[in-house]
């Protein structure tokens, strides 16, 4: 009997081992890829595990604004294996040491401003030669309400500046810092980003925002294959399709392209070469364009496109020739950005609500008061391209189990002076933790002080900043007031320590939010919300 046991457990552990062997088989640290990707990426992510499952191989998806990934690049100390952005110009702008190779464009897909159809119409732009001026009368007049993305945090946003800019500058081709110091471009083009009526810092959730919130826009700026994603969701819903607009004289393209990070592992890379050809080949191409992304080797042209998915009564227009904007030198890039950020994009009026519990004592109050400095320092916020504008308004409130500030007006600066916003952070990292935690009652306060003093020029937005659970505040107080309110002051959420997104995340969602996790990446935290108001 005992031998005829342990017949048995061998054999079993025979074909456990076999089974180990042929179907889950460990995966080497040279078949396994860490890619940091735009975020418009995502809907891909499927056909990149496909791939790595039929190959023995592992890979790691992480998804950041093209810009971040830029700046990621600039500091030459990058900790992933390949790196895939919106477009070709942050590898030049970022890879300043040359770190990025076998670099290839995967796909295509055109920046475009898209508005729903009925609107379209009645602006008489279906099958018509629409400009950059065009839009910006009818986002002047209130005839278009639309969202975009963050030029410093995003490649769609940055794309469509700096078309704006080419085409308001008419002055060639190309943007110089002549045509940045030209009164009447930066007329037309501050005129321009304050008609945008809500932020963000990624393509992919400000699709997801539009969707969420379509009854309050008429359309929004990101890539034709992104309108078309937004399309086909808006069609299982029954809803009226957005209508792509290609302005005739300021168009950029995002060229999608794909490279290796070197760090010295041969088979890293070899595996690396393996999918970037298999994404260059027939079957993965043939995916791509299915999802509303142009491929082939000419790119912009497509043959044979599936009109179900391209669809002309979308405004998708595949026989337009198409002369996208040159993208200027890495210097005038530079002064651009800077100059959107702080003088002509649309200003913000923000109430950052810092938690000062008991709790926060220590690490929680450290990182908080880390990240008040990123932000209220112009010479630290300038490095992460989110100085304040010069007609910004920031107020501060800070709690416990209670409100440790009434006076909020004795705790905001308007516009960006450095020295005033010193004076801010020092007084505030004076304020001490203790107590309880407070946090609705709080973000009722921040709110309803946003509703009654925020301007028609600023964009409005709440950040929340808390390392714990609420055990003092009314959370059907807030909700009940936040359902009476004009829901379109958002409230951000950056989370320390113990704190859980069951409890914060509904409030997020509630105003069309989002939490951000300042454990993981602090300053990454802070940008983020910042580049979403």
């Amino acid at each position: 009997m005992r031998k005829w046991l342990l017949v048995v457990v061998l054999s079993l552990l025979s074909v456990a081992m076999g089974g180990c062997g042929a179907g889950i088989a460990p995966v080497s640290e040279g078949r396994t890829l860490t890619i940091i990707s735009g975020s418009e990426n995502e809907t891909l992510e499927p056909l990149i595990q496909e791939w790595a499952k039929k190959n023995n191989a592992q890979i790691e998806m992480t998804f950041l604004g093209s810009v971040d990934i830029s700046r990621m690049l600039q500091t030459g100390a990058i900790a992933y294996d390949a790196v895939w952005p919106a477009n070709a110009l942050w590898l030049a702008f970022g890879d300043e040491q040359n770190i990025v190779q076998h670099e290839q464009s995967i796909m295509r897909s055109p920046v475009v401003f898209a508005v729903k159809r009925s609107t379209a119409n009645r602006l008489g732009w279906i099958n018509a030669e629409v400009t950059m001026q065009d839009i910006l009368v009818a986002a002047q007049s209130g005839d278009v309400r639309f969202m975009m993305t963050s030029a410093t945090q995003s490649n769609s946003g940055s794309s469509f500046y700096f078309a704006a800019l080419t085409a308001f500058a008419a002055q060639g081709d190309v943007i110089t810092a002549e045509s940045l110091a030209d009164p009447q471009v930066q007329t037309l083009i501050s005129n321009f980003l304050g008609t945008v009526d809500r932020s963000s810092g990624s393509s992919g959730w400000l699709k997801d925002l539009f969707l969420r919130t379509y009854d309050l826009y008429d359309g929004m700026v990101n890539y034709e294959s992104v309108i078309i994603e937004t399309n086909l969701a808006l069609e299982q819903q029954g809803r009226e399709a957005l209508y792509a607009i290609y302005p005739t004289d300021g168009l950029a393209i995002a060229d999608s392209p794909l490279g290796f990070v070197r760090h010295g592992n041969d088979e890293k890379e070899a595996t690396f070469l393996e999918l970037q050809q298999y994404l260059l080949g027939t079957e993965a191409q043939a995916s791509l364009l299915a999802s509303g992304r142009r491929t082939g080797v000419v790119g912009l042209q497509v043959d044979n496109a599936n009109l179900s998915v391209f669809r002309p009564e979308w405004g998708i227009d595949l026989n337009r020739v198409i002369q996208p904007i040159r993208f200027p030198n890495a210097g005038v890039i530079d002064d651009a950005l800077r100059l959107y950020q702080t003088t002509f994009r649309r200003p913000s009026c923000t109430v950052l609500a810092v938690d000062r519990s008991g709790s926060m004592q220590g690490g929680g109050e450290q990182a908080a008061n880390a990240g008040l400095r990123t932000v209220l320092n112009q010479s630290i916020a300038e490095q992460y391209l989110i100085q304040a504008h010069e007609d910004d308004v920031t107020t501060l409130v800070f709690f416990n189990d209670e409100v440790l500030n009434d006076d909020l007006s004795d705790w905001t600066v308007e516009g960006n002076d450095s020295g005033a916003l010193s004076q801010l952070l020092t007084r505030a990292e004076r304020v001490s933790s203790r107590g309880g935690t407070n946090i609705f009652d709080t973000a009722k306060l921040a709110h309803s002080y946003l509703t009654q003093n925020r301007t028609d020029k600023c964009l409005p937005s709440v950040i929340l900043m808390t390392d714990g659970r609420d055990n003092a505040g009314d959370y059907n107080g807030l909700m009940n007031y936040l359902s009476d309110s004009e829901n379109d002051i958002p409230i951000f959420v950056i989370t320390f320590g113990d704190a859980m997104d069951d409890e914060v995340k509904p409030i997020a969602e509630f105003t069309y939010g989002r939490v951000f996790d300042g454990r993981k990446d602090l300053i990454a935290a802070f940008r983020n919300a910042r580049g979403y108001n």
